[in-house]
């Protein structure tokens, strides 16, 4: 019997970061769905072109991506696990290639900032900005041209032929983002599942976010993010991320909260990607 493999919906190119997530969660006998935005991304999903999803919601250093949340609550999917990648920057170019040749390098503006000390330590380098660092490296490949280099994940050196000349490049090795992997709304939950994402809006009066948090007496808040609400200027809703023992403790939490709140919209419940 053929079993058809899984569509996961990225956001980016082949090569990606995005596709390495694939690959660790779901196996590499897939079938990735390049997109060019987080939202197009969430809407595969949602309308079943993509079996799944995977979105980049926050950094270790750079803190949350606060339009994905939104992205979240517009196209109304559901998030149904998590993983948390370790960021590694790689000098890349074409075989044969040494650092003297090297006059130009090409990457996504964010790797370029990851890994300005190495840069630093070249001054004659040219740096040029991309939409990607995969299409970088694709784009290295394409062009044949030795004297120039890219910035990229092993993945994207090992898809297109090229060669590392300087590993782990990044300034900060400890570095991780953590990716939400997304599936179509259907309320169900493993059983196994440790973790919630949710979203809250408390009534606008003294004391009322204090009345909110504090229903959260026996879970374990690992995050709190205030975004606002488009249409309502100067308020806020507040995305919390929970971890528990049970679901049942979930459920207790999630009650109390209900009634201490004006709104909650639950994301997904799903099992800690980090255990």
């Amino acid at each position: 019997m053929i079993t058809q493999k899984l569509k996961i919906a990225i956001q980016g190119y082949e090569g990606c970061f995005h596709q390495i997530v694939a690959h660790k969660y779901f196996g590499t006998n897939i079938i990735t769905l390049p997109c060019d935005t987080f939202r197009e991304v969430a809407r595969k999903v949602k309308s079943g072109e993509a079996d799944y999803g995977v979105m980049a919601i926050e950094n270790s250093i750079a803190g949350s991506i606060i339009a994905n949340y939104g992205i979240l609550q517009d196209e109304d999917v559901q998030v149904s696990g998590e993983v948390y990648l370790p960021i590694v920057q790689n000098l890349m170019v074409l075989p044969g290639v040494t650092l003297d040749q090297i006059t130009e390098v090409e990457t996504h503006p964010m790797a370029l900032l990851q890994c300005v000390d190495y840069l630093d330590s070249h001054p004659s380098w040219k740096l040029v900005e991309s939409e990607n660092t995969a299409l970088s490296a694709k784009r290295l490949a394409e062009e044949q041209n030795p004297h120039k280099a890219a910035i990229a994940s092993t993945l994207a050196a090992n898809l297109f032929g090229l060669e590392v000349i300087a590993p782990e490049i990044n300034t900060i090795k400890n570095n991780y983002t953590r990716f939400m992997v997304l599936k179509r709304r259907d309320n169900k939950m493993a059983p196994d599942a440790n973790k919630a994402s949710l979203y809250f809006k408390a009534e606008n009066r003294p004391g009322a976010l204090i009345e909110a948090l504090q229903t959260f007496s026996d879970v374990n808040m690992t995050k709190l993010q205030s975004y606002p609400v488009p249409s309502e200027p100067w308020h806020y809703m507040f995305h919390v991320d929970l971890e528990f023992d049970n679901l049942d403790l979930y459920f207790e939490n999630l009650e109390r909260l209900q009634a201490a709140t004006s709104e909650v919209h639950v994301y997904g419940v799903y099992h800690n990607g980090l255990n």
